[in-house]
């Protein structure tokens, strides 16, 4: 018998740092460094351009064969990265919704990167973090024990996995084993309103149901889904020989902030035997709340719910939740066992196996859940909940200041946290204030003043502040609109 020879210790460069010393004097500089960063946020521009140069030698720099050492590559990320993000921690950055976390949560994420743990499923303690997380989350939007969930990378991801469940638990058949239309099955059809976000339409495309099977339901002049009109679509599809198997309420919208009647919603969904699911990408967090909660009064009632934490709840990008009223809806839509990943009575695999992998549908998953539950231990829910409770008194501050002003216009209403208006002064033409809006837009951002975002309201284009930030002040909406007028004055004032 031939003898296998033995594979001899090639003398590589490590991996680890050959020197731990001095990575741990590198180490402890980007911290310092970081802090800092973080610490001056205030004094730097809220945005700035990148020059040419520097987006240049990110974009042509060629593939490097040989490495520059750890020193060197922190010195280029100093350089070419840090000083130009898009802004999103920033105290005046409003553009869009988008988090600005925190430095707890950011040391969170190192840790978690450190220990660098595979979340599927296995006997650890991290799969019982995210499971605790899971728990505390599901009982924040009044959910009952036996609830289900899981963390996603985000808010497209969350409401992807609850509508695959939602088309499991009301197609009728056996959607696992048939895919998207049953042989000689009707076509399944959802119900949300015109302003809803655009994961649905993606969702529909990619779990094979058709963007075709999404309807688009009218919103009243709140910007709220018009519950009669879903249920005029619901019976006119079903006398059509559709099935109607999905009802999706809305809990902040994008454009205005709007929420949907969720209790008229499930009142609904239960009449026609839908499953009732909440895009609450944002909106969902006002549950944290006394003082806003009433703005998602019903939402307990829902069968699903998917949420950003990394929007409203401050944390780093990026981590989403998905919660179901039953977790064996999540598990009847995803488990699927391989022999390899069996469970075990003891061991790594513990009895629980891949626990995670059986309720989505990746088995490669991130600590995202340390973040959360440390955020969650230092902070408390009640102080996240003071925190969004005072971005909407701070939307609302901002909407008088612009409902009292002769030469500002609100173009919606500002039921959260959301204010849409144009500078619109005496003098000039209804036809220039589009473009009038859009440059003082481009300007603020440009001039590094504050970052709101546009949007069109009824045809009429919007400067949008979306408020998830907790760095923001009553002064911030103050330089805000003194810079809006400034720019505004710039642009319409006669040159001499």
């Amino acid at each position: 018998m031939t003898a296998t020879p033995r594979p001899t210790d090639d003398a590589l460069p490590p991996l680890d740092p050959a020197d731990w010393e001095a990575f741990r004097a590198l180490a402890h500089r980007m911290v310092d460094d970081s802090i800092d960063f973080l610490r001056d946020v205030r004094e730097r521009p809220a945005w700035q351009p990148m020059p040419d140069a520097v987006r240049d030698r990110i974009l042509h720099e060629p593939l490097p064969r040989t490495g520059q050492g750890d020193v060197s590559s922190y010195e280029d990320f100093l350089h070419l990265v840090r000083p130009y993000p898009n802004g999103n921690i920033h105290p005046r950055f409003w553009g869009w919704v988008m988090g600005t976390g925190t430095p707890q949560s950011a040391m969170a994420d190192f840790l978690a990167s450190v220990l660098n743990p595979n979340v599927g499923g296995l006997e650890q303690a991290p799969k019982y973090v995210e499971q605790v997380v899971v728990r505390w989350l599901a009982e924040a939007m009044g959910y009952p024990s036996g609830a289900g969930g899981i963390l996603m990378s985000g808010g497209t991801m969350a409401n992807v996995i609850g509508l695959a469940v939602a088309r499991r638990r009301r197609a009728g058949f056996d959607v696992r084993a048939s895919g998207g239309h049953g042989a000689g099955e009707p076509r399944l059809t959802l119900y949300a309103s015109t302003e809803v976000h655009g994961w649905l339409a993606k969702a529909c495309d990619f779990l094979g149901l058709g963007t075709e099977a999404f309807r688009r339901v009218p919103v009243g002049d709140d910007f709220r889904v018009d519950v009669d009109a879903m249920a005029r679509m619901i019976a006119e599809d079903r006398a059509a020989g559709q099935h109607p198997c999905c009802i999706i309420g809305t809990a902040g919208t994008v454009q205005t902030g709007a929420t949907d009647d969720f209790d008229a919603l499930a009142d609904l969904a239960a009449r026609e035997g839908c499953w009732f699911h909440v895009d609450g990408a944002f909106g969902a967090m006002a549950a944290l709340s006394p003082e806003t909660s009433p703005t998602v009064r019903g939402i307990a009632r829902a069968d699903s719910i998917a949420f950003d934490l990394h929007k409203w709840g401050y944390l780093p990008f990026g981590v989403a939740a998905l919660l179901t009223r039953s977790d064996a809806d999540l598990v009847d839509t995803f488990a699927m066992q391989a022999a390899y990943l069996a469970a075990e009575p003891r061991g790594t695999f513990g009895s629980e196996g891949i626990y995670f992998a059986s309720r989505g549908i990746e088995l490669t998953r991130r600590f995202s859940a340390l973040k959360v539950w440390m955020t969650l231990k230092a902070s408390g829910l009640d102080l996240l909940g003071a925190h969004i409770a005072r971005n909407v008194r701070q939307a609302t501050y901002l909407d008088a200041l612009v409902q009292a002003a002769p030469d500002l216009e609100s173009l919606a209403p500002t039921p959260l946290n959301l204010v849409n208006f144009r500078y619109a002064p005496a003098g000039v033409a209804a036809d220039r204030l589009d473009a009038l809006n859009r440059e003082i837009l481009l300007r603020l951002q440009e001039r590094g003043i504050a970052v709101p975002s546009g949007t069109t309201i009824h045809g009429r284009y919007a400067i949008r502040v979306a408020i998830t930030n907790h760095r923001s002040t009553a002064a911030d909406f103050d330089a805000l609109l003194a810079g809006v007028r400034a720019i505004g004055a710039e642009l319409t004032t006669p040159s001499s």
